[in-house]
């Protein structure tokens, strides 16, 4: 169904087909695709709820931590019911706005999460290099002005991917062969050259991805050579410990990302292949984030015991 205006010829509904050539595998997919959900939105407003409860978890460390949990459930909320609404209903219509919407809110919250992984990494270092001036270094006002600066950032460089996006002639289908309208699934639809929308996608996963990956791993290089530097076993023991978790998340993110990107862009590829990929990109990292927050971090698993050990009373 295309709009009148010959010019644009921007479809007024997308058809999402989910996963093209496994339609009849869509219900058995949406199985776990479900379980994930479920605990991705319980475990990250369990650990959610929990920090805003305890007043020894106000700390920078784990303000970040809930920006990261509120960011995974708008992710995932951003795709997985209308995903399940395709396989288990066959509601596959999604209208042309609504499709934008969800590609910015996708790709927005995905940057912000990388964001806040560096902002993470950085609070680590901090701590582990520079102890001494953890509490006046990150401060209230200091947390506020990073994470505003990475709000501003997926602003910039995400907002012109759905406005380029609804500038292109669409004039052959509007069925995308996916289960959520990722950016390059949508722009290969159009029947013109899309050349400019591929290279600013592209560069735009790689500015993210390799300032984020690079200040990232500078800042772990300095916090593995000041570990090594201390003297206790029982000190550095501490000081692994409290990374391990992060640096879990950061390797989980940024493969399931590297995956996803590189598939896409495989020609000769299975298209269920990079469709998965790209479900699994958007729902692992929420899924599995509050597990191991909530396994390796101490201080989250003693609250958990002590709320436990209150209701069981």
């Amino acid at each position: 169904m295309l709009s009148e205006n010959l010019s644009i010829s921007y479809p007024s509904v997308f058809l999402l087909e989910g996963l093209p050539g496994c339609e009849s595998a869509h219900v058995w997919i949406s199985i776990p695709i479900f379980v994930m959900y479920l605990m991705a939105v319980f475990g990250n407003s369990l650990l959610l709820s929990l920090i805003m409860k305890e007043r020894h978890l106000h700390g920078p460390m784990y303000y970040f931590l809930s920006i990261l949990f509120i960011a995974d459930m708008i992710v995932s909320s951003s795709v997985v019911p209308r995903m399940l609404a395709i396989f288990w209903i066959n509601v596959k219509e999604i209208t042309s706005f609504s499709c934008l919407v969800q590609m910015f809110f996708i790709h927005y919250f995905i940057s912000f999460e990388s964001g806040i992984l560096l902002a993470m990494a950085f609070d680590r270092y901090v701590a582990i290099c520079n102890p001494l001036h953890y509490t006046t270094t990150m401060t209230n006002a200091l947390i506020i002005k990073i994470v505003t600066v990475f709000l501003i950032r997926g602003t910039i460089i995400v907002t012109p991917c759905p406005v380029m996006a609804s500038r292109l002639p669409y004039c052959q289908t509007n069925h995308i062969a996916h289960c959520y309208c990722d950016h390059m699934a949508v722009v290969k639809l159009a029947c013109t050259d899309i050349t400019i929308n591929s290279v600013f996608g592209l560069t735009v996963v790689l500015f993210v991805t390799i300032c984020d990956v690079t200040f990232i791993a500078v800042s772990y290089f300095f916090i593995l050579r000041s570990v090594l530097k201390l003297s206790s076993r029982a000190a550095k023991k501490k000081a692994f410990s409290t990374c391990t978790s992060h640096v879990f998340v950061f390797l989980t993110s940024y493969t399931l990302g590297a995956f996803s990107c590189v598939t896409y862009r495989i020609g000769n590829i299975v298209p269920c292949i990079h469709i998965v990929m790209g479900i699994f990109y958007v729902l692992i990292p929420p899924a599995i984030n509050p597990i191991i927050y909530g396994v390796k971090t101490k201080e989250i698993r003693t609250a958990i015991y002590k709320v436990i050990a209150t209701t069981v009373k």
